[in-house]
């Protein structure tokens, strides 16, 4: 398992070391950004997915998550 994951992520800990240096923030304030970064992330993405199901509304979307979003993932859908 580890092997495989070792091949889906990069390692982290450099940049985590990195950003520790260059933002001379704490280990913990760097992760619980990026904890929240990520929620935020799959948030989005979840939004995203319910539009493109059609359980939600383009108008509501726009709303959580912005027109630069919604057009992006609307010019990635393959053409029909």
């Amino acid at each position: 398992m580890r092997k495989m994951m070792n091949q889906s992520f990069p390692n982290t800990l450099p940049l985590l070391a990195q950003l520790v240096e260059e933002t001379k923030k704490s280990e913990t304030e760097i992760m619980t950004q990026a904890f929240q970064l990520g929620i935020y992330q799959l948030w989005q993405k979840h939004i995203l997915d319910e539009y493109l199901r059609g359980k939600l509304s383009r108008i509501e979307v726009i709303d959580f998550v912005g027109i630069d979003i919604v057009e992006l993932a609307e010019q990635q859908l393959p053409l029909s």
